[in-house]
């Protein structure tokens, strides 16, 4: 990093070379120069300035030399770049006007990232933004925090009431006078100074989100609901509303889902100009009721605050969390990078190592879908790659006397069990190559036609090949980590077949980091931290939805981002006109991974029936019941801690379930009585299902 010497130096040595506003190259330049980063500078910009401001009105003296050559360079730029709607200033313009000017209206141009040459940048520099109306709820207007990134001082997103008034993160509030969905598109873009910088050098700014109230949508010429025989979220306005006509006369365009809860608006970039908003209609069910508990319902400046928080720790919404959850893992590993042509000089988009590129790839025909054309056109029948999620309940008959006689059920949940598993996850990155008796290598990732039906596995456990616990009954597709597991039980494997990858890498960790990130810090911000011993956990967890609803919502988001995400990997067609061996939308995406997927939930599984296992050898206790990353056990008291296995220390051993907030972890699901899991379980019943007092969800990924 220079120092602050290094910096003025090189901020006067620029300054002697061009008084005005350095070509993008030379501010590239300077910014290598200094060693500074954007937000510094942009720091140091606005801090400066006041600085100028109050010198010129005379309140302070000048308090370093170094100011005089920030003046200079704020003269320069906002003489040569004046603000929106003014006339150029003279050169010669008193220098407090200069620096009233040049940081308000051009943050964008003194903060833009360097570019390598020929890679489109993010956007264009944004007119100054609308000032902040003054709020309809003044107890919820708060002062902005100052932005991350200038070109977005007001944040990722706005809900917008029908009064005009959009609410932003930090509780700021703008003044929208747009009174139709062109007018709405063109504020948003032009002056709301909305929008999220990328998350990756190489990926793409999050467009704004605009969040519309039921209100607002009326007053923007929209239907309060949209009614239909279909799942709400499923409909769309015809092509022929009123609206949908607007948007196209205008020349803007819809995607391919046309205007429903989540629309967005776009016309095609030019250069380095991108222009696309999002759009969620609240009262269209924008935001599902399992996925963001209780939002919809909330005030705008709530429903902002949960949205913002989501946006800043995962990703701007782009439609529900499955669909986020996709896009993050895009985000995160952008598909293209620039690279220079040897034979032209020019920066042209290349291929990204460690991304799934630009094309899609079509699975080997057992990871596949029954429908999908490489099974229909291989006629492959059967046979396919069954990994799933546990959905196991033990035998009644298997059940001790000592068992039965023991006063409780206690359920553990795994936090994020798919997150976990992500971790350190190498997946295939190329096409599938097809093998006939390969020798099984538990680093190529792939799908292996075994016989596993000779592995020998406790009938008081689930066996961990199939998600049913069943024991196999011949050669099945596993996927490697399956296929490992039964190699660390001591059992020789010996492959019939094989679809292997030779290109592979390690593409969710990445996804994995950020969304860990945000679940433990959700949590902490509910008085969930990791300083906390098991008892005080159990405590802080008991009540920790009740210490802030919005927070709650922002959690319940994020698990649902894990599970939808990985769901999305093998999204199967939609739609009573599906005709199979037809090609469906999904297909068309290079996230179409099914193996992928099943890579995960294989992992995920195998640590379970891990846990399992290392348990029985500690604690002596076999589960009654596993669905998903849930697990019941048998107890001899109302908590976890009467049978988790603890050293002398007090330490939780290694290896068997554990207490805590971090993915891959356990908390507790809820408690009953040892009769009521041994009469579910006589009844054919999952008491994994409807320990937590409902019918609990199983979890597939999709």
């Amino acid at each position: 990093m220079a120092s602050e010497e290094e910096l003025f130096a090189s901020v006067d040595a620029l300054l002697n070379e061009e008084p005005h506003l350095p070509p993008p190259a030379e501010r590239a330049r300077l910014r290598e120069a200094a060693g500074i980063t954007q937000a510094r500078l942009a720091t140091a910009l606005k801090t400066t300035t006041q600085s100028v401001k109050n010198w010129e009105n005379g309140r302070s003296e000048p308090k370093s030399p170094r100011l005089d050559a920030y003046q200079r360079l704020l003269k320069g730029w906002a003489a040569k770049y004046p603000a929106h709607g003014a006339a150029p200033a003279a050169a010669t313009a008193p220098a407090a006007s200069a620096a009233a000017a040049g940081p308000a209206a051009y943050a964008v141009e003194t903060t833009e990232a360097p570019q390598a040459p020929g890679v489109p940048a993010a956007g264009p520099a944004r007119p100054a933004a609308r000032p902040a109306a003054a709020s309809r709820r003044p107890a919820a207007v708060k002062v902005a925090q100052p932005a991350a990134d200038p070109r977005f001082p007001h944040g990722p997103l706005a809900v917008l009431d029908g009064d005009g008034a959009a609410y932003g993160v930090d509780g700021i509030v703008l003044d929208c006078p747009a009174t139709n969905v062109v007018e709405l598109v063109e504020w948003t873009l032009r002056e709301s100074g909305l929008g999220a910088p990328r998350l990756h050098r190489n990926g793409k700014d999050s467009d704004p989100l605009i969040v519309l109230t039921a209100a607002a949508a009326v007053k923007l010429g929209l239907p309060e609901r949209l009614e239909g025989h279909e799942q709400r979220r499923s409909l769309r306005l015809p092509e022929d509303h009123p609206v949908v006509k607007q948007v196209v006369k205008a020349k803007w365009r819809l995607t391919q889902r046309g205007f429903g809860p989540w629309a967005r608006i776009y016309r095609k970039a030019q250069g380095r100009e991108r222009q696309c908003v999002q759009l969620a209609i609240l009262s269209w069910d924008a935001l599902d009721e399992r996925s963001w508990p209780g939002v919809a319902e909330m005030e705008p400046a709530d429903v902002a605050r949960v949205l913002g928080v989501y946006a800043q720790r995962v990703i701007t919404p782009r439609g529900s969390t499955a669909v986020s959850g996709l896009e993050l893992m895009t985000a995160l590993r952008p598909p293209t990078r620039a690279v220079q042509d040897p034979e032209t000089g020019n920066w042209v988009p290349g291929h990204n190592p460690g991304s799934l590129g630009t094309e899609p790839m079509d699975p080997a025909p057992p990871e596949a879908t029954p429908e999908h054309p490489v099974v229909v056109d291989s006629g492959l029948s059967g046979g396919f790659l069954n990994e799933e999620a546990y959905q196991w309940v033990r035998d009644v008959s298997l059940l001790t006397d000592e068992e039965c006689t023991l006063p409780y059920a206690v359920g553990l949940d795994l936090n994020t069990a798919f997150l976990a598993a992500a971790a350190r996850l190498v997946v295939g990155l190329s096409a599938p190559d097809h093998f006939h008796t390969p020798t099984f290598n538990p680093k190529i990732p792939g799908s292996w036609l075994v016989d596993l039906s000779h592995v020998e596995v406790d009938p008081r456990l689930p066996s961990p090949f199939t998600p049913d616990g069943t024991r196999p009954t011949g050669p099945a597709w596993y996927q490697t980590h399956t296929v490992a597991y039964a190699q660390e039980l001591g059992y020789n494997v010996q492959p019939l077949e094989g679809y292997l990858r030779r290109e592979t890498g390690a593409y969710l960790d990445p996804w994995h980091d950020r969304l860990k990130n945000a679940y433990v810090d959700t949590l902490a911000d509910l008085g969930v931290t990791k300083d906390l011993d098991d008892r005080a956990f159990l405590a802080a967890m008991e009540h920790h939805r009740d210490a802030d609803p919005a927070m709650a919502a922002v959690l319940a988001a994020i698990k649902a981002t894990v599970k939808g995400g990985i769901g999305k990997l093998r999204e199967r067609p939609q739609g009573r006109k599906y005709q199979e061996g037809e090609r469906w939308p999904a297909l068309q995406r290079p996230t179409w991974r099914p193996d992928i997927r099943a890579a995960v939930i294989s992992k995920a599984r195998i640590n379970m029936h891990r846990k399992l296992r290392n348990m029985a050898t500690m604690t002596g206790l076999y589960p009654l019941a596993v669905l998903s990353d849930c697990v019941v056990y048998p107890s001899p008291g109302d908590s976890p801690l009467a049978f988790l296995p603890y050293a002398a220390s007090g330490k939780p051993q290694p290896g068997a379930f554990r207490l805590g907030p971090t993915p891959g972890l356990a908390k507790l699901e809820g408690i009953q009585t040892m009769l009521w899991a041994v009469d579910l379980m006589e009844h054919g019943h999952n008491p994994a299902r409807h320990i937590k007092g409902g019918d609990a969800v199983h979890d597939e990924g999709e």
